[in-house]
């Protein structure tokens, strides 16, 4: 409905879809369900795209706002907060400004403060090492560079010595999985134990700040991809994530018991809002690892990423558009997309056929579809990615048989999933509502919990 109305707009339909996501962005997630399922939501899009063409109309620039990054903040505020201090910075080729310029080298340019150290997690400072192998320690102009992600996942007392500060700037892409927000939880756990202050030097969340999606981590099912209770999808920035840890008592405890505290602060962002998406932010996207090359990786990793642990299909891993294709050899695109049977806000699945260069069915033609994304405030894309298993389960259950997984296999979706539940429910035959509603455990408690922390409204 919204796009026949907007064939009739005299306004760009992308600047009218936007606006529409930050009218939508007043009601909360309980808000939005019900809007979903009546006829007032039909009337309520209606009065919104009329308010967002009256508004197109009075605000030419809408598109023009650029967000400035906590690192633009900390350059404009002439570094006071960290004037005179010794530096350890936690980033990589994602960490800067919205010029462009490096964060690194913007450290090193400074006069207020030295550079004296930099961290750098998974895939490396280049962003170039696949996931899950060892980065190896470097150096960056003459500053070394000492991995997260190498012999150890948390910096050592040694690797902290002489620093007093660590500043943290990396693009995160919201999905809990992503390791970059577990290498800042135990950056935060080590700096409590030796009493050095955490700045970070807040970035958009490229799904942006409202889509929160998924079922959250069980206890005992903690790892470094479910580094605490989060939903596979948070809709919070790296600075919120950090003041939950803080003040939820979710870092690890002390020798005497106690859930440690950092010393920490938040340099936030200034121009970026809850509805937007990263096409509204003015910020260009750099990859964040090899198979996150674009925001719309980013997005389909939301949608997809679990579900490359256990290989039922492929997930576009092996072709130029990662995580945005999804397919097999033997899959009839039309009987699944008959399944569906209706629309997913967010994203559009269009029938195509793709060949993988390596990865699952390397070499050979997938029937399968080209993930598209729009900005909507609906989006769900944890949730659209189990509908698309539950749909390819009912024309494949023998795809769904246990025996078909590993017990590593199923251990790495579980670690990905943060339950056991899932899986069970998926290859026991148990219906698509019970799966569904297992996929929404304890998000209601979570999104409570994080309105606390949202420096954003």
């Amino acid at each position: 409905m919204i796009n026949k109305f907007l064939q009739f707009s005299f306004c760009k339909p992308e600047r009218s879809r936007r606006l529409i996501c930050k009218w939508m962005s007043y009601f909360d997630s309980a808000q939005y369900d019900t809007l979903c399922n009546n006829n007032f939501r039909k009337l309520l899009i209606i009065i919104i795209i009329i308010f967002s063409f009256l508004s197109t109309l009075n605000s030419q620039d809408h598109e023009k706002i650029i967000v400035k990054t906590g690192m633009d903040v900390l350059i404009e505020t002439n570094f006071d907060s960290l004037a005179g201090k010794k530096i350890g910075l936690l980033t990589n080729f994602t960490g800067r400004t919205s010029k462009g310029t490096l964060s690194a080298e913007e450290f090193l340019k400074t006069k207020r403060c030295t550079l004296i150290k930099i961290f750098t997690p998974e895939h490396g400072f280049y962003t170039t090492v696949p996931a899950g192998e060892h980065v190896s320690d470097d150096n960056f102009d003459g500053i070394p560079v000492l991995s997260l992600y190498g012999s150890s996942r948390k910096p050592s007392r040694e690797q902290l010595r002489q620093c007093d500060a660590i500043a943290v700037d990396l693009q995160d892409i919201g999905v809990r999985p992503y390791t970059y927000i577990s290498s800042v939880y135990n950056l935060m756990s080590a700096c409590s134990d030796e009493g050095i202050p955490v700045y970070i030097l807040d970035r958009p969340n490229p799904l942006g700040g409202l889509v929160v999606d998924g079922n959250v981590v069980e206890k005992d099912k903690e790892s470094f991809i479910g580094i605490a209770p989060l939903p596979y999808v948070h809709g919070c920035t790296i600075g919120e994530l950090a003041l939950m840890f803080n003040s939820e008592d979710w870092l690890p405890k002390d020798k005497n018991g106690n859930p440690k505290k950092c010393d920490l602060h938040i340099i936030k962002m200034q121009n970026w809002k809850r509805w937007m998406w990263w096409d509204d932010t003015g910020l260009e996207w750099f990859p964040t690892s090899p198979h996150i090359p674009t925001v719309d990786a980013a997005r389909g990793a939301a949608m997809l990423g679990a579900w490359g642990e256990l290989a039922l299909f492929s997930i576009g891993i092996g072709t130029t558009l990662p995580f945005q294709y999804v397919g097999s050899p033997n899959f009839n695109t039309d009987e699944i997309l008959k399944k569906l049977n209706d629309s997913m806000p967010g994203v559009q699945l269009m029938p195509t056929k793709y060949n993988p260069t390596y990865g699952m069915y390397n070499g050979k033609n997938c029937n399968g579809f080209l993930l598209k994304f729009t900005p909507d405030s609906l989006f769900k894309p944890y949730t659209d990615g189990i509908r698309l298993v539950l749909a390819i389960r009912s024309l494949y259950p023998s795809l769904f048989n246990k025996k078909n997984f590993s017990s590593q296999a199923r251990a790495m979706f579980t670690k990905a999933t943060g339950t056991d539940e899932i899986f069970d429910l998926l290859t026991e035959g148990k219906s698509d509502s019970e799966i569904l509603n297992a996929a929404k455990k304890g998000l209601d408690d979570f999104i409570k919990i994080r309105a606390k922390y949202l420096l954003y409204k």
